[in-house]
């Protein structure tokens, strides 16, 4: 990202508010199940927001089949503590599957090997079982999920903002650009499901990367509209906008397996500390 690591993180809020709202309609959306601190050995201080995804009609064909709509609910914990993130997600109707993203922010051009084979501490079996991409926010996503995601059409190669002297992005940009800061992102998936697991691992390897390509896109096309924007600024946009997102969806008699979010402990293996699976993209 053409950013500092302070930029980015007000960009960050500013981005997932702005993409919540838009996404979030009377039956679809995302629900904010509750919002505290937290603190630990590992992240440090941060804050802990487990939410709700009720978003049905962004889901494959092929996987609505196998279960009803609300039963495709997805449940997020999220444990922020900038510049380190983690997100574990879950699904009610298929219980063995889950969804790990690790973040951490660094301030560099994503081009050190150290770095990336590092950053996240892997051992030397995840280290040869992971696969590397590289995600460009120059080049445009064209394939159907950046359409679902909610694609970003602004051409960067020609974009200049019109409050700070920050862009056009032309071909190696990142070689070039001060500031400038990587995400690097640990996405481990478990499908263990026989027939349909590996369709399904797929599907969700080229949602969550369309997501962090249309996502960052965003933050830099944006960057006009929350560049100045201190936290505190963001803090106050974000409480009310988490209270209109949730009364504007239509919540159903029951919600499955809810008992992960209600404030208490989550059970051994489960939360912040939990074991990483051998699969790592």
């Amino acid at each position: 990202m053409p950013l500092s690591l302070e930029e980015y993180g007000i960009a960050q809020m500013y981005m997932v508010t702005k993409m919540q709202q838009k996404n979030t309609t009377g039956t679809e959306g995302v629900e904010l199940l509750e919002s505290r601190p937290f603190e630990d050995d590992v992240y440090g201080k941060g804050r802990y927001t487990p939410k709700v995804y009720r978003l049905q009609s962004k889901v494959p064909a092929w996987l609505r089949k196998f279960a009803p709509p609300h039963a495709l609910d997805v449940q997020e914990e999220a444990w922020s503590a900038y510049p380190r993130c983690k997100s574990v997600l879950k699904c009610a109707h298929f219980t063995r599957f889950r969804l790990t993203i690790e973040t951490v922010h660094r301030a560099d051009n994503g081009h050190l090997e150290n770095l990336i084979n590092q950053v996240h501490g892997l051992s030397k079996e995840q280290l040869a079982a992971r696969q590397v991409e590289y995600i460009d926010i120059d080049i445009p996503g064209k394939d159907c999920w950046s359409y679902v995601v909610g694609n970003c059409s602004i051409d960067f190669s020609k974009f200049k903002s019109a409050r700070i002297d920050r862009g056009p992005l032309p071909k190696g940009w990142q070689d070039r650009c001060d500031p400038v800061m990587t995400a690097y992102k640990l996405v481990t998936i478990d499908a263990p499901y026989w027939g349909f697991g590996r369709r399904l691992e797929q599907a969700l390897l080229a949602g969550e990367r369309a997501l962090f390509l249309e996502s960052h896109r965003h933050c830099f096309g944006w960057i006009d509209e929350w560049y100045g924007m201190t936290v505190q600024q963001i803090d106050e946009l974000l409480q009310p906008n988490d209270s209109t997102l949730n009364e504007r969806i239509v919540k159903p008699a029951l919600m499955m397996s809810i008992e992960y979010f209600s404030g208490e402990s989550p059970p051994d293996g489960e939360g912040i500390y939990s074991k990483k699976s051998q699969s790592v993209s």
